[in-house]
C-alpha cells in the first residue's frame, strides 16, 4: 500500500464545447494501458478557462458529473479535474474528486484570478479538500492557488503527502509556475503534481503545458512542454517517509491552522 499511481493528461481543450471535450478525454482515458489509480484532468477541463458561466455552468447533477461517475466506475479509477458549478445561486470553479463507487469530494477554488475577471463571475471557496487513498493524503488545489503559500502550507491539523494543482496557466507566466511548484514541494516536503493544459483558447491565450511532478526535495521527476502527453508515475510513500525522517525540517515550522 506504499505506492500510488497518478496519470496526468496534458491536453488541448475545445473552447466552450463540453461534448467535444468529454468525448476527447474519454477516448484518451480508454486508450491508457498503464495501471491507473488516479487520473488528473486540467482546470475547467470540459470548457476551457472561460468567463461565461451563465451559459456553461452545470449543477451537481449535470452531464459532466454523470460522465465523471460513469468513467470512474467503468475504469475503476479516481477521476479529478475542475469545472464550473452552479449551486444556490452562486457559481464555483469546483474540483471534483470522483471515486469509482460514485462517491465524491469537492474543492472550490479559493483564490480567484482577478486579473482575468474570475472574481467577478465566481464565488471563492472557504475550505480545502484533503483526500485519502490507500493511506495517502492528497491536498487538491486549483491554478492561481499556487501563488499563495499560506493556503498551500501543510499545518499540524492538515498534513498531506501530495499537493496537487490542476491549472490553465498561460505561457507568459510559465516561469512562475515551475518555480512555485518546486517551492511548494521543498517547503512542505511532499510530492507536488501540477497539471497544465496546452493549446490556444478562445481569447487568444496560449498554454504551454509544462505539467510537472516534483519530488519532496524539489527534484523534477517529470516535465513536458508544449505537446499533448499522457504520463503515469508511481509515487512511493516509503521514499517520502525516509526523506522526512532524514531531514526533519517540519518540526521547526510555524504552527497555524487552516480551517
Amino acid at each position: 500500500m506504499s505506492t500510488l499511481n497518478f496519470t496526468l493528461i496534458q491536453s488541448h481543450l475545445h473552447w466552450e464545447d463540453k461534448t467535444a471535450n468529454l468525448n476527447m478525454f474519454e477516448e484518451k482515458i480508454k486508450g491508457i494501458t498503464d495501471p491507473m489509480e488516479i487520473v488528473v484532468l486540467p482546470e475547467m477541463f470540459n470548457t476551457g478557462f472561460s468567463m461565461n458561466p451563465g451559459l456553461l455552468s452545470e449543477d451537481m447533477d449535470g452531464d459532466t458529473m454523470k460522465w465523471m461517475k460513469r468513467i470512474a466506475s467503468e475504469k475503476k479509477i479516481i477521476l479529478t479535474g475542475s469545472m464550473m458549478i452552479s449551486e444556490e445561486k452562486k457559481i464555483y470553479n469546483r474540483l471534483i474528486w470522483m471515486q469509482p463507487d460514485g462517491r465524491y469530494g469537492s474543492y472550490d477554488k479559493r483564490h480567484l484570478f482577478s486579473y482575468g475577471g474570475e472574481d467577478k463571475e465566481f464565488t471563492p471557496g472557504q475550505k480545502r479538500l484533503i483526500a485519502q487513498v490507500k493511506g495517502w493524503k492528497i491536498c487538491t488545489l486549483i491554478c492561481y492557488d499556487l501563488r499563495f503559500p499560506v493556503w498551500s502550507r501543510m499545518s499540524k491539523e492538515n498534513d498531506y503527502d501530495v499537493l496537487m494543482y490542476v491549472a490553465s496557466w498561460p505561457v507568459k507566466r510559465i516561469a512562475a509556475w515551475k518555480a512555485l511548484l518546486q517551492a511548494r514541494a521543498i517547503e512542505n516536503q511532499c510530492y507536488v503534481i501540477g497539471l497544465n493544459r496546452i493549446g490556444t483558447d478562445g481569447t487568444g491565450l496560449h498554454y504551454p503545458g509544462e505539467s510537472c511532478i516534483i519530488g519532496p526535495l524539489g527534484d523534477i521527476l517529470y516535465s513536458k512542454p508544449q505537446i499533448e502527453d499522457i504520463f503515469t508515475i508511481q509515487l512511493d510513500k516509503e521514499v517520502l517517509n525516509d526523506i522526512r525522517a532524514s531531514f526533519p525540517f517540519q518540526k521547526d515550522k510555524d504552527e497555524f491552522v487552516i480551517l
